[in-house]
Formats: C-alpha cells, structure tokens, sequence
C-alpha cells in the first residue's frame, strides 16, 4: 500500500509514518499543508505512480481551520480511485458530512485519539486503500443522531440502529455478530431490513452497505 501523509505537526506525521511502514506498508510523501498534499498528489499521479491512499489532517496551514478537509474533498472529486482518511481531534460534523457527500468509496473519518491503537488504526488506513469506509464510532454517534435524521431513524428499530451504527465503523457482519452476541444470520436480517426500509434493492450490490450509511449522512 502506498501512502501520502499530511499533517503539520512533524512529531505526528513521523509518528504516523512510522506506524504505517512497520506494518508493511510505504510512505511515499510526507507533508505539512493542504496546498503541498493536493500538488505533491497530483504529480504522483501525472507520473503514473498515485497512492492508494491519503491521510490528512483535518485542519492544517495557514489557518488551521478547514484547508485539510478542503484538499481532501478536492482529491476524492480530482483522483476518486485515491483513497482518503482524514484525522481530526475532535467531531466536526460540517466537515465530517462534506466529506461524505460524494463517491461511496475509499472515505474515513477517524479521531486521532484512534492512532493510539496501532492496529485498528492501519486496518482502517486499509480499508480505505480498498475502496471501503472507516468512521469513528463518535462520528458515527453524532452524525446518526442529528435531530433531522429523526424522521429517517423512526423507521428503524433500536437494533437495526445498532447494527447501522457498527456498519458504519467499517464491520462485517462476522464482527457485528461477535460485539452484539448474536448469530450470523441475525445480523444478516437486521441488515436486510436496514436495506429495505432505506429503498436501497439488490442491483446496489454490496455497495449498499456504505450506501445505507450516506443515506443517514445526507438526509
């Protein structure tokens, strides 16, 4: 796997670097602002040699306010076969939704708390690799929980929200069935009828996991 990282506190992005190349992995750049990550990107790219991910920082110079989340949003419209995971230290819900609004594929939002444990955090860089998702269980709290979605959530019970909220973490079913103590095939139910009270049919295909999660973000 190939990585760029973006992060303006050196100490955090050596950090990260580490975390990332111990594992297997390779740090292809390391950057410290929004405008060096989406030009250093897209000469990768021009080069024929793209990441299969980046990590950024939700909020870098010269601001420190949202050119992190910016660059990222502009990546996954410029390069979407380019994996994004954005790092924040807290849940900033505008940005969080920004981020998720388009492409299905290859997005994580984590708290940088999450870093802390290494391999939960690599698994997640991963997955976004591969094109799936990777959300904070928090984000995922505060997101589904918006007073908006409310009319969206009445249609589900407090175990298919369950379900939905360990989804949206990037779970399998497998592991949905292990943290909740139940069978396979009763996530599987609870899945289904995730599916269909969203409206989302079979020809969606196994993106409809993400897509069920989107459908609570953009609503």
């Amino acid at each position: 796997m190939r990585v760029v990282i973006a992060e303006d506190s050196v100490l955090l992005r050596e950090g990260l670097t580490r975390l990332i190349t111990d594992r297997g992995h390779e740090v292809v750049a390391g950057v410290g602002d929004a405008e060096a990550l989406v030009g250093t990107v897209d000469a990768l790219v021009a080069d024929g040699t793209p990441p299969d991910v980046v990590v950024a920082d939700v909020r870098m110079p010269p601001t420190h306010t949202d050119e992190g989340v910016r660059a990222a949003v502009r990546l996954r419209r410029d390069h979407p076969g380019i994996g994004v995971l954005v790092l924040s230290q807290y849940v900033e819900e505008r940005y969080a939704t920004e981020l998720l609004a388009g492409s299905s594929q290859g997005v994580g939002y984590l708290l940088k708390d999450r870093v802390a444990d290494v391999r939960e955090f690599v698994d997640a860089v991963v997955r976004v690799a591969r094109g799936a998702t990777a959300l904070d269980p928090e984000v995922v709290a505060q997101l589904l929980g918006r007073s908006r979605r409310q009319d969206v959530l009445a249609g589900l019970t407090p175990r298919e929200r369950e379900v939905l909220g360990l989804m949206a973490e990037g779970r399998t079913n497998s592991a949905i069935a292990r943290s909740l103590v139940v069978s396979d095939g009763a996530v599987e139910k609870h899945v289904s009828n995730i599916f269909l009270k969203l409206g989302l049919s079979p020809s969606e295909g196994d993106h409809r996991r993400v897509l069920a999660v989107l459908t609570y973000l953009n609503t």
